[in-house]
């Protein structure tokens, strides 16, 4: 039978305890769905759903993707995978099998059960892009060999295998590439430049600027984003993506710097340092697809995402 509503489903999250999933998990909930969240806990945390644990329709697994998982579903969303540099540079290797292992073992439960199937793709198979804004027919400009190409080039397989699932299988898949996004639940220590401006300010330490600050992004807040993810979800199965979600508003590194200090009431002052390897200058979605297929567009604007966010750290790091 095809996947056609949350309610009543028992719905597979991998990578449920992450910053995403586990928001993702409280919306299926909240939709009528049963969870089950599947997490080996690298870069997620149990903090993260410890809220969930009481609720009878929801369970957490502790399980590594990259080993094949033996479960009954209606569908899966697969996020398994660390997202900042800092941790899938981590252990690269294994970001690799995270990726294109999990992405293996996944779509052969989906097969077996005849399930349809979420990619958490992202915006990094672009690489340093050459065009601006980035659309889904853009192929990339990727370093394959580099520090950044464990996460960028896994991610591009996993899309490979989706794809060809799809052909081969007649799968239904649905492959979505995720921009920048932040909110409440990410971690302290991801290196992620949202967290750290926020977590820099709130100690008053400098914030450390790469480069010289121009280089831009586009920022989703999380709510807006497991949205699309839900309406992408449920579309007709000829719905495959890939589909670009995230924010279309752009602002220089430089630019959040300054919003961040100004909302944290922080003396903190800009530091610069060399930009990373691979680092890209540009980052934004073309969203014309996703507001045509998904009838959705973000809607939370920067200021009022990142004031929840650093009420969310003042909480979580018990600064007054």
């Amino acid at each position: 039978m095809p996947f056609e509503s949350y309610k009543t489903s028992r719905i597979l999250v991998t990578g449920g305890a992450g910053f995403i999933g586990s928001h993702l998990c409280e919306r299926l909930l909240a939709a009528g769905a049963e969870v089950v969240s599947a997490d080996n806990y690298f870069t997620g945390s149990r903090r993260n759903i410890a809220h969930l644990i009481a609720n009878p329709l929801f369970e957490a697994v502790r399980h590594d993707v990259t080993f094949p998982l033996y479960i009954e579903v209606d569908a899966i969303f697969n996020l398994a995978c660390p997202a900042s540099p800092i941790h899938y540079q981590r252990d690269p290797v294994q970001t690799t099998k995270t990726s294109v292992h999990g992405a293996i073992n996944m779509l052969g439960l989906a097969k077996r059960l005849k399930a349809r199937i979420f990619q958490a793709s992202t915006s990094e198979v672009y690489g340093d892009p050459l065009i601006h804004p980035q659309t889904e027919d853009y192929w990339g400009n990727v370093n394959p060999i580099g520090i950044r190409s464990c996460y960028d080039e896994g991610k591009r397989c996993a899309e490979t295998l989706f794809f060809d699932y799809w052909r081969q299988h007649g799968l239904p898949i649905k492959v979505a590439r995720i921009f920048n996004t932040y909110g409440p639940r990410m971690q302290p220590n991801d290196g992620r430049v949202v967290s750290s401006f926020i977590v820099q300010a709130l100690r008053g330490d400098p914030i450390t600027v790469f480069g010289d600050g121009g280089q831009t992004r586009s920022f989703c807040y999380v709510d807006d984003l497991v949205e699309a993810i839900m309406r992408l979800m449920v579309t007709n199965e000829d719905v495959t993506g890939p589909i670009n979600l995230g924010n279309n508003s752009e602002f220089t590194i430089r630019e959040l710097a300054e919003r961040v200090i100004k909302l944290t009431g922080s003396r903190s002052k800009l530091v610069f340092k060399p930009l990373p390897q691979d680092d890209p200058r540009q980052r934004q979605p073309d969203l014309s697809k996703a507001k045509a297929t998904l009838n959705w567009e973000p809607k939370v604007a920067l200021e009022d995402g990142l004031k929840e966010t650093i009420a969310y750290f003042k909480h979580s790091l018990e600064i007054a």
